[in-house]
């Protein structure tokens, strides 16, 4: 393996580590509507658990109203009872064949609880991607211990993998003065 190597992989994990942050935001709930809130839940589909998005279609009716719509008419119940057992606090409303899930309002404690979250799913980003620049740097320094690389080659692979941390670093950053912000607007 060669140094190359070494800071193509750290950037492909450091890349899969932010991408995996941003999976994460989209659970935490703010004021706003989004399908992907509904993403966790699982319905009970001829005796196994399956996603939501298996059963039924989702989508948003308006800024704070998700419209689910289970194919079959006999999944409608199990989908509202499933929805409303969530950890997610939501109350669906069944209207025929159709479920409402209303998106409460959030209160100022509730906002900030919110913020706390998101601040600390981000500091928790950033400490994966400070372990996967420890890493790299540790294989870089083991392959001038082994004498496969040089002193200089490891100084400018040192210097390129603290500048990727730093640019994934700022990007968490921005993902989550977004998401806070987000959560304030509502």
């Amino acid at each position: 393996m060669a140094i190359a190597d070494i800071q193509k992989n750290a950037k492909t994990k450091m890349e899969h580590s932010v991408e995996a942050f941003k999976h994460n935001l989209t659970k935490i709930r703010t004021g706003r509507a989004s399908t992907a809130l509904l993403d966790t839940i699982h319905v009970e589909y001829y005796g196994s658990m399956v996603p939501l998005s298996q059963v039924a279609n989702v989508s948003l009716i308006d800024a704070r109203t998700i419209s689910v719509q289970p194919w079959e008419k006999n999944m409608a119940a199990k989908v509202e009872k499933a929805i409303r057992e969530s950890d997610l606090g939501l109350n669906p409303a069944s209207m025929g064949d159709l479920i409402r899930v209303p998106m409460p309002p959030m209160s100022e404690e509730r906002r900030k609880e919110m913020t706390k979250i998101v601040r600390a799913e981000g500091e928790s980003a950033k400490v994966v991607i400070r372990n996967l620049r420890r890493d790299a740097n540790e294989a870089a320094k083991k392959m001038v211990k082994d004498k496969e690389a040089s002193e200089d080659e490891l100084k400018r692979a040192e210097a390129e993998v603290q500048k990727l941390t730093d640019k994934q670093i700022a990007e968490i950053d921005a993902l989550v003065a977004a998401k806070e912000q987000d959560i304030m607007a509502v």
